[in-house]
């Protein structure tokens, strides 16, 4: 079963600048602008439909890929996030918990077990919640049988904003693969930025546009260093509070 992160960025000519007319400026961050989307088996989440993207008027904006638009680093810091707690396999009894759309009841706010099993379960999501209607993703790892980790979807119902990909769905790869897929989109991104950068201290910033190249290059390689660090973390939890907290919200 396939698990990918996929992207690309926008071509530099057409990066639009951050800030008021009288200082337009670039940054890392501005700089990652592009689009992209998860190949999930046969699936590929953050693709928009066809009667979206006339809806868009994308072919007037002249974009002739039908991905969610937005700076890719917001994927990779998400899935750097959330990487860790999804490597913390989950115990075989809390899986139809993580797995369920459980809401969250008002009236167990104030229990610190319901809390922690919502936070718990809420680690697990990578929420893209900067777009209009798009799925919330979870992620989560079992030991029972083979060592796997699930990718599990939801797009919330909106009449304007269509993706492809079925309302719900989930897709179980073997947890190498998932780590593979995550440190091939570090790996494919800080080279696409590594030769942006690159280009840029040859050619200089767009006419008119302002960054600052020092900062730049020293950012850059700072971030080529955040998934291994986030890889050596090892988060703990405390499963008796967890499981007290989820038989609360389920009224066990």
């Amino acid at each position: 079963m396939v698990i990918r992160f996929r992207f690309a960025l926008t071509p530099m000519d057409r990066v639009q600048p951050w800030g008021w007319e009288e200082d337009p400026h670039l940054h890392w961050f501005g700089l990652t602008d592009g689009w992209y989307w998860i190949e999930l088996g046969d699936q590929e989440l953050l693709r928009y439909s066809p009667e979206t993207l006339e809806w868009f008027g994308r072919d007037d904006l002249g974009l002739r890929h039908p991905y969610a638009d937005y700076q890719v680093v917001r994927l990779w810091e998400d899935l750097i996030d959330l990487t860790p707690m999804v490597m913390q396999p989950v115990p075989n009894d809390l899986e139809p918990f993580i797995s369920a759309d459980v809401p969250e009841r008002p009236d167990l706010d104030d229990d610190e077990d319901a809390w922690s099993a919502m936070v718990w379960c809420s680690e697990h999501y990578l929420d893209p919640g900067y777009l209009r209607a798009a799925p919330e993703v979870c992620a989560w790892r079992s030991l029972a049988g083979d060592d796997t980790v699930t990718v599990a979807w939801q797009h919330p119902r909106d009449d304007e904003i269509v993706f492809t990909a079925p309302q719900a769905g989930q897709v179980t790869v073997p947890t190498e693969a998932y780590l593979t897929a995550v440190r091939r989109l570090d790996t494919e991104l800080m080279a696409a930025m590594h030769d942006r950068i690159t280009e840029l201290e040859l050619v200089g910033p767009p006419q008119g546009v302002r960054i600052d190249m020092d900062q730049l290059r020293a950012e850059h390689h700072g971030r080529t260093t955040w998934l291994s660090e986030h890889l050596r973390f090892q988060p703990t939890t405390d499963w008796a509070a967890v499981r007290s907290g989820v038989q609360r919200i389920l009224g066990d």
